[in-house]
């Protein structure tokens, strides 16, 4: 009797134990939801990928993959860890841990989808992944320096990229118009489908523009709120590869990371109503911006542990 090891190859060449075509792959020998998770986890740890949006942590982004791509709720993956996955969706898994492995693609591109103070975004490589410090202060209404945010009539994204700050400006001033601002029309068209998902078409105006390059000298907001580009040039020749599928535009400010700030800086007192604020994301950058306008009195605010990342001023106290 012939045994299996010796049987002959569909190719006619050699045994199955000896032919390259034959060798097990993932796709073959992982069957269940654990067995997924337990591979994507070695598999991020082994390159190693960088976990830096929305995960600091391969076995959460790990989660965050497969539950994303397997359609299960996060919340209850326990329930579905001995479930048998189907043929292609082993392959679907298969092919999304070799782009975010050996690609390095954010596991966001990967899934379309990111999160942020618990609003779902649509992404892609047209935008910057959602990530900032402004989420717990915005979703507050910037409270205590904004007293009354029922009295927020109109507010200003600049830099928007998906419109993600802009939505949840919509949510925490619930009777203010709010103007989201990119000098990208591609990021633009992916703002457009996150406000249509949120049905705020008729209170977020979506204007392609430099900055305030289109605004008119009348026009004047409550609040105005950027998360600029803000990388230095250094840094931006030390980001890891996952970065570099984000486009460049919205991270690269120039030596010190200020060529957009020093900008909005320099115009935004006069698209200020009289008791309105500027607030400013500006990441690890406090040294350069105190250096740039040593006389401005910023207030710094507390940010995930952070003191430096965001600023706020007064109308009255811009130059």
């Amino acid at each position: 009797m012939t045994t299996h090891s010796d049987s002959p190859c569909a190719c006619g060449a050699h045994p199955h134990n000896d032919c390259d075509a034959h060798i097990a792959s993932p796709v073959d020998e992982l069957v269940t939801v654990r067995d997924w998770l337990r591979h994507a986890v070695s598999r991020m740890n082994a390159v190693p990928v960088y976990c830096g949006h929305g995960c600091d942590n391969s076995f959460d982004e790990a989660i965050w993959l497969l539950t994303s791509l397997l359609h299960l709720p996060p919340a209850h993956l326990e329930t579905f860890l001995d479930a048998g996955l189907l043929s292609h969706e082993r392959e679907t898994l298969a092919r999304a841990l070799d782009r975010r492995c050996d690609e390095r693609v954010p596991t966001a591109y990967i899934t379309g989808e990111a999160w942020l103070g618990g609003f779902s975004f649509r992404v892609d490589p047209r935008v910057i992944i959602p990530r900032s410090y402004f989420v717990d202060h915005l979703l507050d209404g910037l409270a205590p320096w904004v007293s009354a945010p029922e009295n927020v009539q109109r507010v200003l994204d600049l830099c928007c990229g998906s419109a993600c700050l802009a939505i949840l400006a919509a949510h925490a001033f619930a009777r203010a118009e709010v103007t989201a601002i990119d000098i990208s029309a591609e990021a633009l068209a992916v703002a457009r489908e996150n406000v249509a998902r949120y049905g705020l078409e008729n209170r977020i105006d979506l204007i392609q523009a430099d900055l305030f390059a289109s605004m008119q000298e009348g026009d004047r907001f409550d609040l105005i709120v950027c998360n600029p580009p803000y990388v230095t040039e250094a840094a931006m020749q030390t980001l890891p590869p996952e970065y570099r599928h984000e486009p460049a535009l919205a991270l690269a400010a120039g030596e010190d990371g200020m060529d957009v700030v020093r900008r909005v800086l320099t115009h935004a007192r006069r698209h200020l109503s009289s008791k309105g604020w500027l607030a400013v994301e500006i990441g690890h950058n406090r040294r350069y911006v105190e250096d740039a306008f040593p006389k401005l009195p910023f207030i710094w605010i507390n940010s995930d542990g952070h003191d430096e990342a965001i600023f706020l001023i007064g109308a009255n106290d811009l130059p």
